[in-house]
């Protein structure tokens, strides 16, 4: 008889050790329950509806399950398909891309700078990677900086620092635009840009940033002015629109320029369509005339005046 009680007792399970189980579960899901909740509220502190809210914390969870299980090629696979799959899901409940918004861009570049962000409606706005589109549209010629903004729920912003443009420069028989550092810009069309002035010669595109606004303080040789060509990477010849050249010295253009500003006050110089005038020599002002069949110069003013 007291076997036969000791093997009933012995078929009872203990219910303190079913208990203990039972406790320890019960901690781990109320601990993955405060988890939920504590991201539930931060989703929703960004001010989006609690439908899209638990959408959102139950895709990053879900992205993170696979993050841990997958391993090799098989996880990679398995990446994108979570990533197009979390992008997808986004774009359904209403963050996806319907405009883009361009900031300093001109009418010229426009083109260029949607082309190089490659986006296109209809993608999930929070799936685009921000940093690559950047990058891309500050490989445009155009751009010097750029900046992008995602803007819920559904709009990207570009924001563009565009290179200035200074001159169309001719190379090799070639024109091309430059920028205020010298850099081409292959985007930019010159038939466009003939109110930019044209530089010619070797070192041109380099040099032309100094000389420029020096020029711009002398109104009479600008509205004359055709070109500046680069003579052996040291000076500049000004050519005129009626075949004048103008000889700058390699130094001090500005008194140079001065000085026949004011020779052409007295005897308006400019207007008398000469093959040739000399400012190299501080000293005095050196001309050639056209129909002058001899090739020596003709002094007709000094430094004084």
């Amino acid at each position: 008889m007291p076997a036969v009680v000791r093997g009933a007792a012995a078929e009872k399970p203990k219910p303190r050790t079913r208990k203990s189980a039972n406790g320890s579960m019960s901690r781990q899901t109320s601990g993955g329950g405060a988890a939920g909740a504590s991201k539930l509220r931060a989703a929703q502190g960004l001010g989006l509806p609690p439908a899209w809210a638990a959408i959102g914390v139950l895709m990053v969870v879900g992205v993170g399950v696979v993050a841990m299980l997958a391993t090799g090629q098989r996880g990679e696979r398995l990446g994108h398909a979570t990533q197009n799959l979390v992008d997808s899901q986004f774009a359904a409940a209403g963050f996806s891309l319907r405009q883009v918004q361009l900031q300093g861009v001109s009418p010229q570049a426009r083109a260029d700078v949607l082309a190089a962000a490659q986006v296109h409606q209809g993608q999930s706005l929070l799936g685009l990677d921000l940093d690559q589109i950047r990058q891309g549209v500050e490989r445009v010629g155009w751009v010097r900086q750029a900046r992008v903004v995602r803007m819920l729920p559904d709009t990207l912003r570009i924001i563009v620092d565009e290179r200035r443009l200074m001159a169309v420069w001719e190379r090799g028989g070639r024109l091309v635009v430059v920028d205020q550092l010298g850099q081409p810009v292959p985007e930019a069309d010159p038939r466009r840009f003939n109110t930019l002035p044209l530089i010619v010669g070797t070192g041109a595109n380099e040099a032309a940033a100094a000389l420029l606004p020096t020029i711009a303080r002398h109104p009479r040789v600008v509205q004359r002015l055709e070109a500046l060509v680069r003579v052996d990477s040291r000076r500049w010849d000004l050519r005129l629109r009626d075949g004048t050249i103008i000889q700058l010295p390699a130094e001090g253009e500005d008194g140079a320029l001065i000085q026949l500003e004011q020779l052409d006050r007295r005897s308006r110089v400019l207007d008398l369509g000469l093959a040739r005038i000399d400012l190299r020599d501080p000293e005095m002002v050196a001309v050639r005339p056209r129909t002058n069949p001899t090739p020596h110069q003709t002094t007709i003013a000094d430094g004084a005046g």
